[in-house]
């Protein structure tokens, strides 16, 4: 069966989510007139992969992982500031940063042709809208799935079943998952009984020996995947 919607991940996929992180951490620490030293954005990913992991576990809420990240990060780094107040204005500046990865809105302009396209993705909303709302890739999706919205995160299985019904249940074999992470996108679309295809551009390790139905280092090499399919 061919597919018929494809469901792509947002952060790391879509958007250029580490040239935004990059922008809004050093625009809010130059807003907040503090010296940005060059180990404070190492920290500072290390400690909020950490919490979306928790996040994916279900094991911190994502009201408290939006000011814990910069709770801990100050800890860290001896910084006198308002966690609360600097992450406020992080998402400001995050929510105005759209950069896309290499090769995705000519790709996406050749897919929506042939197929429903739908975003899905557990960043925060009003992060999510603002972003994809002043991107040129807005048009070409005919949904937009936000896990704050829903009540559920990827991978968990209430995501998906979210998603289905918002769909209208379309079979699961014309459905195929793409995502960069292993731990939400791909774990979550296999324990769904979903196809999944891992967009790896560093060719990285399958730590998690997950069975991934496809593998990508270019989101242009979709295109003859599923011409094949």
């Amino acid at each position: 069966m061919p597919y018929e919607w494809l469901l792509f991940d947002a952060d790391g996929t879509l958007f250029d989510y580490d040239g935004a992180e990059e922008k809004a951490l050093t625009g809010t620490f130059e807003e907040f007139q503090i010296p940005f030293l060059p180990n404070y954005g190492e920290i500072y990913q290390t400690v909020n992969k950490n919490l979306w992991k928790l996040f994916e576990q279900g094991k911190i809420a994502l009201a408290d992982l939006r000011v814990r990240r910069f709770f801990d990060l100050f800890q860290q780094t001896g910084l006198n500031t308002d966690p609360e107040k600097f992450s406020d204005r992080y998402l400001f500046h995050l929510g105005q940063s759209a950069d896309l990865m290499p090769f995705v809105l000519e790709t996406l302009q050749q897919l929506e042709k042939d197929y429903h396209m739908a975003i899905i993705t557990n960043g925060i909303s009003k992060v999510q809208r603002s972003r994809i709302a002043i991107s040129p890739i807005e048009s070409l999706f005919d949904g937009l799935f936000i896990s704050e919205e829903i009540g559920f995160s990827k991978p968990a299985a209430g995501y998906f079943d979210a998603v289905m019904d918002a769909l209208y249940h379309p079979k699961k074999e014309s459905v195929l998952v793409i995502g960069d992470s292993l731990s939400s996108d791909m774990r979550g679309g296999i324990n769904y009984g979903l196809d999944t295809c891992w967009f790896n551009p560093l060719g990285n390790p399958n730590t998690l020996n997950l069975p991934v139905t496809y593998q990508i280092q270019d989101l242009r090499q979709l295109l003859p995947l599923l011409d094949k399919r």
